[in-house]
Formats: C-alpha cells, sequence, structure tokens
C-alpha cells in the first residue's frame, strides 16, 4: 500500500508530496489519500506511523506534544486555583471570626469609661433581644 512507503519517505526525510512534518496530516498527503480516511478509516495506519516516529525518529509525535504542553498549563492553572481556594478559605475563616467577635460586642452592655458611677441623667441603653 503507498501509506507504508509514504511512512518510510517521511521518516527518512524524503519527503515528496508533503512538507515533510512527521504528522498524521503529512503521511496522508505524501500517500495521496484524503486526510479524514487516514484519522477515521485507517487509525491503525495512523497508530502504526506515530509508533515509528517515536522508536525511529525518536521524537514526540507532534499531536501528542501538543497534548503533553496543553495538560502542562492545564495542570499549572489547577495549581493555581488551589493556592488561590486556600487563600480564599482562610480569609472565609478570618472574616466569620470577625463578624462573630463583632457580634458578640454589640450583645455586650457598654463598660462605663470613667471611674466611678454614672451620673443621675444618664441612662445606660442596652440592645433589645
Amino acid at each position: 500500500m503507498g501509506a507504508r512507503e509514504a511512512m518510510d519517505r517521511l521518516l527518512a526525510g524524503e519527503a515528496t508530496l508533503s512538507n515533510g512534518s512527521l504528522t498524521a496530516g503529512a503521511l496522508a498527503k505524501e500517500a495521496g489519500v484524503d486526510r479524514m480516511a487516514l484519522y477515521k478509516r485507517h487509525v491503525d495506519l495512523k497508530h502504526a506511523f506515530y509508533e515509528r516516529v517515536r522508536s525511529e525518529a525518536q521524537q514526540i509525535p507532534e499531536p501528542e506534544r501538543r497534548l503533553r504542553k496543553a495538560n502542562a498549563k492545564l495542570r499549572k492553572t489547577l495549581a493555581n486555583k488551589e493556592d488561590e481556594l486556600q487563600k480564599l478559605r482562610q480569609l472565609v475563616t478570618k472574616l466569620t471570626l470577625a463578624s462573630a467577635v463583632l457580634t458578640q460586642s454589640q450583645n455586650t452592655p457598654p463598660t462605663p469609661t470613667a471611674p466611678g458611677p454614672l451620673p443621675d441623667d444618664v441612662v445606660p441603653v442596652r440592645p433589645t433581644i
């Protein structure tokens, strides 16, 4: 079949019809078949090509390289989100404690700041419950 010879030409760096890249698209062009036919009907040839790229050319196939790059980016994003989530959890804890302190201070009667008894015309106001 023409696909096997196309694989050989691409791996040898002797492409005649394609740009010579080690991709399934270049393999399809080199073999003279539709790219979608290679992706849908001849998946075995595509996988065999990528295996040969790994073993003979000792390269990571382009789709795998793109996936690895996207995976690394997503892992970094996830780590950043985890850090942000941890900081927000700490902030919620601090705000909850601050709210509890403020609520508690509103429910306790004020303590006189001046020493001694209050004057006769001063009536302490206590919050209603």
